[in-house]
């Protein structure tokens, strides 16, 4: 199977390594995390979503994908390192439900503690303001 997160990799070489195995929760930078990330929420992985997303920001729970998400692809627009341990990735994430076409273009923030990347929170949709 070829990996959700379009790098054009296999599954298992790709996102699937962070998932799961001895690489699990070890994704090396913001936008391998971010692609992770991605092929989780295509794959409906919501432990791997809660345990990468900082406890500072973190939901109590995930609710399941709405019946009949389908999710489209990604674009990653930019990864961008602040500092040693911050960066930042903008990206589009296209899904369908019901039909209808839906864009999700995200600026989010990643964050290394203890040798970890975890996803803090989206720091706005471009366009918005």
């Amino acid at each position: 199977m070829m990996c959700p997160c379009g790098r054009g990799a296999a599954y298992a070489d790709c996102c699937g390594r962070y998932h799961a195995g001895p690489l699990a929760l070890q994704a090396p930078d913001p936008e391998s995390l971010m692609r992770s990330r991605y092929s989780a929420f295509a794959l409906d992985l919501r432990p791997y979503l809660l345990a990468t997303w900082h406890a500072d920001h973190r939901p109590a729970e995930l609710e399941p994908p709405e019946p009949g998400l389908k999710w489209l692809g990604l674009d990653v627009r930019r990864a961008q390192m602040l500092e040693a341990d911050r960066g930042l990735v903008e990206f589009v994430a296209r899904s369908k439900l019901g039909g209808r076409a839906h864009r999700l273009h995200e600026i989010s923030e990643f964050v290394r503690e203890g040798g970890r990347w975890y996803y803090t929170r989206a720091l706005h949709e471009p366009g918005q303001g």
